[in-house]
Formats: C-alpha cells, structure tokens, sequence
C-alpha cells in the first residue's frame, strides 16, 4: 500500500481512522489484550522511556506529557497494522 493508497485498498489516512473507531469501542480489558498481543513488554518499556526523556527535552506541559506514551503506542500499532496488511496482499 503507497501513502495515497491504493484503488482497493484504504489509503493510510483512511486507515488510521477506521483503527480509531475501532480502539475507540475497545474496553480497557480489550485494550490491554490487544497491547499484550501486540506489542512488546520491551517496546513498551522503550517508548515509557522516550517519551519521558522527549518530555523533559521539549518542556511539554503535564498533560500532553501524559498523552505521548499513548501517542507512541497507537503510531506503532498502526505500523504494525500496516505491515500486516501488506503481508497479506497478493503479489
């Protein structure tokens, strides 16, 4: 899938939409499945770990402070959504 999409497919932006209403009706017990399932306990800890370093770098107010983390996780799972994605179109 290219960055404008493609003809059948759904552009990225288009994507990244649908993902959050997904997540958006997700319970947190869900979530939190989803994460486990998804995401490494290391790339967790990582990016726990950069964003406050990020933080504490850029002077970021306490609440988009509190927001990075989960910022970071969301990016990532789209990208991991993404590869899926490709991996499954035919060649």
């Amino acid at each position: 899938m290219s960055s404008s999409g493609s003809s059948d497919g759904l552009t990225r932006e288009e994507l990244a939409w649908e993902f959050v209403e997904l997540f958006d009706e997700l319970s947190v017990d869900h979530v939190n499945e989803m994460l486990a399932k998804n995401v490494p306990l290391e790339t967790l800890r990582f990016i726990g770990a950069y964003t406050e370093d990020f933080a504490d770098v850029h002077e970021l107010g306490e609440r988009t402070r509190k927001s990075l983390p989960n910022l970071m996780v969301f990016g990532y799972l789209l990208k991991v959504l993404e590869e899926r994605l490709l991996d499954d179109e035919p060649s």
